[in-house]
């Protein structure tokens, strides 16, 4: 038999238990979720650029990111004096292999990140290995670098206009090459593609140096542009698709990565690829139908209703996606074998 003080002892302890659980309660949805903390504000990120890419240099007065990308928080400079305080120094590696020298001499900032970028494919690196464990993050055009600068990118979304294909094209194909080596693949490709069909070559190997402004206007005439890369690398397609054949309104033939790769990073149907043909002869008889036909032709254009293309030529809309990327980033990050993942 519970007495009439027992029943009172147990009443009293749930009633204490009760209480402190509602307490605990009010003081977590208190402290936690009313009101809300508001977020941590967003610190800026120095970003200073060793030497500009290939001795040409762009104005980096005032807020470039915010003024021209719309990207806050972030500040770049090319004033070397800056070193002791940048978040981000960038390298750029052919000034590296040129002879540049890297300030292993100055005091390096603990938390001070090092970013190697380069837009070229692995065989015009050159040797890596004495740079290995000073690097933490890499700017390359491959999709698995730490910052991806490609070239150009796909966008879904039609463009303001639909796209027309000229008429009246003059020409069936046309390249636009610079150095020509005849032990790479794309030499022998266009050697062995002569033979069947004519090709307008431009370039200063040929003696027909093709000025900037007259580039696109040029390749335009043409059904076709060779779409040719130096060197047939993972992720590597260059200007020569983005700007030299989109850009220019023809129908890109190309040799560099795999179809695959190009299918996963260029608008759909927008392409012939080389690897398709087992014989030069094969392809040739293919870029004379398609040329022929015009519904067959504007196929490879129809692109143009769903999706765009945006290409990347300042070095200052690169260097600020660094910030973009900068919160994600790894901050233990080193390339101990910098070379290894250059050709891997």
């Amino acid at each position: 038999m519970i007495t009439p003080a027992a029943r009172t002892l147990i009443f009293l302890l749930l009633l204490s238990s009760f209480s402190l659980l509602f307490y605990h309660n009010w003081f977590d949805q208190t402290l936690f979720e009313h009101p809300k903390m508001p977020p941590a504000p967003q610190r800026n990120i120095s970003i200073l650029l060793w030497r500009w890419p290939f001795g040409r240099s762009y104005s980096l007065d005032g807020d470039k990111c915010l003024q021209m990308y719309n990207i806050s928080h972030c500040f770049l400079t090319d004033n070397i004096s800056t070193f002791s305080t940048a978040d981000v120094v960038v390298f750029h590696h052919q000034e590296l292999s040129r002879g540049g020298v890297l300030p292993l001499h100055l005091h390096r900032p603990v938390l001070q990140r090092w970013v190697w970028m380069s837009l070229e494919p692995p065989i015009n690196n050159g040797d890596l290995q004495q740079l290995n464990g000073l690097f933490n993050w890499t700017m390359s055009y491959r999709r698995d670098a730490d910052i991806p600068i490609p070239y150009g990118k796909t966008i879904l979304g039609a463009g303001d206009q639909i796209y027309q294909t000229p008429s009246n094209r003059s020409c069936l194909v046309s390249w636009v090459v610079s150095k020509y080596l005849p032990t790479q693949t794309r030499s022998g490709v266009y050697q062995s593609l002569r033979k069947y069909i004519p090709i307008q070559v431009f370039g200063r190997w040929n003696n027909k140096p093709l000025p900037d402004k007259k580039l696109l206007s040029t390749i335009s005439n043409c059904h076709f542009y060779l779409s040719f890369e130096n060197s047939e690398a993972k992720d590597y397609i260059s200007e020569k698709l983005w700007r030299n054949a989109f850009q220019a309104g023809v129908i890109p033939v190309v040799l560099g990565p795999s179809r695959d790769t190009y299918e996963t990073l260029t608008p759909p149907h927008s392409f012939i690829h080389v690897s398709d043909f087992r014989r030069m002869a094969d392809l040739a008889a293919y870029l004379k139908h398609v040329a022929s036909d015009r519904r067959v032709y504007e196929e490879y254009f129809r692109w143009h209703r769903t999706h765009r293309i945006k290409t990347y030529t300042d070095w200052r809309e690169r260097l600020c996606q660094i910030c973009v990327k900068y919160p994600s980033l790894p901050t233990r990050k080193v390339y101990q074998d910098l070379e290894g993942w250059v050709r891997n």
